[in-house]
């Protein structure tokens, strides 16, 4: 949170960002790791000073990508749109790119105001490892038949309590349903993407799904056993949690 000057006009701004997720330690400021938030408000700091208060779209772990993020940014400093992406874009890493800014109405909130996001996980399935994809894609060298896996997925469809499906930390635990809009497994290649839009995600909860689909494709999990799963809400009946590597948010969705 920082000060803005309550004797002018404020404004509004939305602003969609894209980022490397490798060096940072997801969005949220945190002590002792940089995150995007922070090098984000460093950036801005050159620009306007610290007449600004800020709110991101989604936490993001460790590791994970954005090619999609948005922020709500509240200033009463008079720049232009324009501009401040121009500056924006001179100011930050190069692993963090300003795609778009636009003055929004003042009651825009990037996170309450969302309405949907689309995450996609990638999978490099072959025995050879790819080292162009190292940090952006999970290495999975056995066979994954994407057909069956997309089937199911299908059982992710819906609205549930995905409990079993979400890292439960220090944070309180609250409503754990969650609507799922659509989940599919597809294959380019060697390349297999899941690929899931929901009203809202748990902590960990894609990578968990992830994970599971990975104990379905192992055998470990019948093929049918996502919804049985779901509907045990306890964590230890789910596969591991995916790693960071292969995650996206892809899409932020907005009425």
């Amino acid at each position: 949170m920082q000060h803005i000057d309550s004797g002018s006009t404020l404004r509004n701004f939305k602003l969609t960002i894209s980022y490397d997720g490798r060096q940072f330690h997801g969005w949220q400021i945190q002590n002792n790791a940089m995150t995007v938030q922070e090098a984000f408000q460093t950036a801005l700091s050159k620009i306007i000073g610290d007449d600004f208060d800020l709110k991101g779209c989604s936490r993001t772990d460790s590791g994970v990508h954005a090619n999609m993020y948005c922020i709500s940014l509240k200033t009463s400093h008079p720049i232009a749109d324009v501009r401040l992406k121009a500056a924006l874009n001179r100011w930050l890493p190069l692993s963090i790119a300003v795609l778009d800014c636009e003055e929004a109405d003042i009651d825009f909130h990037a996170r309450y105001s969302c309405t949907s996001k689309e995450y996609i996980y990638k999978i490099w399935n072959t025995e050879v490892r790819n080292p162009f994809l190292d940090g952006y894609a999970l290495h999975y060298r056995y066979k994954l038949d994407e057909d069956m896996l997309n089937g199911a997925a299908q059982a992710y469809v819906g609205t549930h309590d995905f409990t079993s499906f979400c890292t439960l930390d220090s944070r309180e635990k609250g409503d754990m349903t969650r609507t799922v809009k659509a989940f599919s497994v597809t294959r380019e290649g060697n390349l297999v993407t899941m690929k899931v839009e929901a009203d809202g995600f748990l902590y960990n909860m894609v990578r968990i799904m992830v994970g599971t689909l990975l104990r379905i494709q192992q055998g470990k999990i019948p093929v049918d056993g996502i919804a049985g799963i779901i509907e045990k809400k306890d964590r230890k009946f789910a596969g591991p949690t995916a790693q960071p590597c292969g995650l996206y948010l892809n899409r932020v969705n907005y009425d």
